[in-house]
This record gives C-alpha cells, structure tokens and sequence, in this order.
C-alpha cells in the first residue's frame, strides 16, 4: 500500500487560534428525558450518552444565530487577538459543515461580515470533521508560495436543528431499538466556532511554527456515516473500527518523515467519545494524559472541534513544546499536523 501524503511547510506561523462558545447547555440527561418513552418501549436504558460516549452535554446557539454568523464571531475574535488588520488577510477559508444552503458559500458571509478586502480570496472547503485542518493546510501553502501573507481560517458549526429533527424521530412509537444506534452519533454533535490566524514566520518570529503532516485516506468507507441538517445516519462501531484503522496505518507510515514517535508534549484529537480517544492512545501508544478533552462538555463540534480544543489549553502550552493535530473525517480521511510552540 502507498505511502502517506507528506505536507512540509518553510515559514507559516499560527498568530492565534479562538473559539467562541455557544451559549445554550442541552445536557444529555435531558435528551434522555425526552426519549425516556423510546428507551422503555424498545428496552434501552438512560443514560447511554452519558456512559458510552462520555458526553455530559453540548451547546446550542440561540435560534436567531446562523452557521455563518458563529463562524463570523470566532473570525472576529482571532482578527483582534492577532492585531492584525483586517485589510491584510489575503484569504479566508471556511470549514463549517454546517451550512444553511448550497450556495452561495459560507465564506461570502463571513467575508462581508467581517469586511475583509475585496482583494482577499474566500471559500469553503468540506472535508466533514477535517475540513479545518484541510484549511490550514491550504493556507499554509498559499503562504508558503509568496502568494498572501495573511489567512483566515473559521468554522462555525450547529447541532439544534439536526438533534431537534432526530429527537423528534425517536419519538415516534414506530422507531426501534436500530433507529437509536443509528441516528446516536447525532445526538452527540454540539454547537461552536473557531478560527485562526496563519501567518508568515519570519515577519511573525513569535508566532507557533507550522512544521507539517501527513494525510491518509480510506474512502471505501464513504458509506458509514452519511448526514445532512435533517439526519445523519451513522455505523458508529463500523466508523470508529475503519477510523482507528485508518490513524494507525497513518501513523505507522509516518516515521520516514517525522519523528512523531519520540513522543509529543500534547495531542489535540478530533473529539468524538471517550471510548474512540481510549482506543486511538491504545493503538498508537500515546499518552492518555497527553490528550485534552473537550467532548464531556461540547460533545462532537465537527471541523470546530480540533481548534476549539487547542484554544482551550493553548495558555498552558509552554514555548518550543510540540502539538500534534489529529483529525479525522468520515468518508474516510485522516491528517496530522505538527505545530512547535
């Protein structure tokens, strides 16, 4: 089997990274008070949100706040943390999975509301849960070829109506037992931005260096998980035994380019269970401890989740220590990054 594709960048820098919190809590003992009809009629019990995926609850925005406006506020809170004009972004980059129509793209939005220059590049890229490191990577490569100086990556993610509509389903007196497994990756997902500032390294000396990653895929997967705002049906034990495969084989054909095994100070994983990040440590042999957790609070943010995690433990990051990113999207795609503090 081929190789993994290497990424390597020369002078790309990571200015800031920040999130911005959805406001409303939804905890997972109340979606089990609403299915508390469901789990009696077809057998299940209370409490599998909580006891499988480890997740106590995640957030909602406000029903009068868009996908693009979330992303809009983490694009705006990066932009003043930087001190970065906004005249000076060259490109912006959506990631959201989340959208409320074909076209046009989120990026438009998000560009007019932060009233960046008509001579900065804006589009989406979707990758599922791995479009924001996808962005980076395209960023960092725009950067690297003289091309821009500044990129704007953002994500703005929202699970009210889609956990609405499902909760709605289960409700019915008609759904069984295989329709909650079915449609149970959805009850995990949360709401929340993130976005961050990409930067040229030598005009930015005390910015977090980019160094690189690999990227993997394993599409004959493309079938476990498909979703849209109404409904997403998920394998989830299919997806998470393909996911751990595809990590590991990643990982295994990663030593001929970096040394990622030496050990890593920190490793910011995709947020999807506690049972997934238990097991990825395993196979990769990582250090459990070395793994921030988001996902007991915000649950499965999509794209938003990886940069949402980083944000919320980069004041405990300690100069010259080294980040390692690892996302993973269904369909299957996996990609690691390496960040030097």
């Amino acid at each position: 089997m081929a190789a993994n594709s290497v990424l390597t960048h020369r002078n790309v820098g990571l200015l800031t990274v920040a999130a911005v919190e959805a406001p409303e809590v939804v905890t997972s003992e109340w979606i089990d008070e609403q299915l508390a009809d469901t789990y009696e009629r077809t057998g299940l019990s209370a409490g599998i949100l909580a006891d499988l995926a480890g997740i106590e609850e995640r957030r909602w925005w406000p029903e009068d706040v868009t996908f693009d406006q979330a992303a809009a506020k983490a694009g705006r809170k990066a932009l003043d943390e930087s001190g970065i004009d906004p005249d000076a972004v060259g490109m912006l980059i959506s990631t959201s999975v989340c959208k409320d129509h074909l076209e046009p793209s989120v990026a438009c939005a998000v560009h007019h509301a932060l009233e960046l220059a008509p001579s900065c590049l804006n589009f989406d890229v979707g990758n599922a849960c791995l479009g924001f490191i996808n962005g980076m990577q395209i960023a960092a490569a725009a950067i690297d070829s003289g091309s821009i100086d500044y990129a704007l990556i953002v994500d703005g993610e929202g699970s009210r109506h889609t956990q609405q509509t499902t909760i709605e389903r289960l409700q019915d007196p008609n759904a069984t037992a295989e329709d909650v497994f079915s449609e149970f990756a959805s009850l995990t997902l949360g709401s929340g931005a993130a976005a961050a500032v990409l930067c040229r390294l030598d005009q930015h000396p005390e910015a977090h260096r980019l160094v690189g990653g690999i990227a993997r895929s394993a599409t004959q997967h493309n079938q476990l998980c498909i979703g849209d705002l109404d409904r997403m049906r998920t394998d989830s034990h299919g997806l998470m035994i393909a996911g751990l495969e595809l990590a590991e084989a990643a990982w295994k054909h990663s030593g001929h380019d970096f040394d990622w095994e030496v050990g890593m100070d920190h490793y910011v994983v995709h947020q999807v269970s506690q049972r997934h990040t238990e097991l990825l440590c395993e196979r990769l042999g990582i250090d459990p401890d070395r793994c921030p957790r988001t996902f007991p609070q915000y649950g499965n943010v999509g794209p938003a989740a990886i940069p949402i995690t980083l944000a919320s433990v980069q004041d405990t990051i300690q100069p010259g220590e080294r980040v390692l990113c690892m996302g993973i999207g269904s369909g299957l795609n996996t990609s690691f990054t390496e960040i030097v503090w």
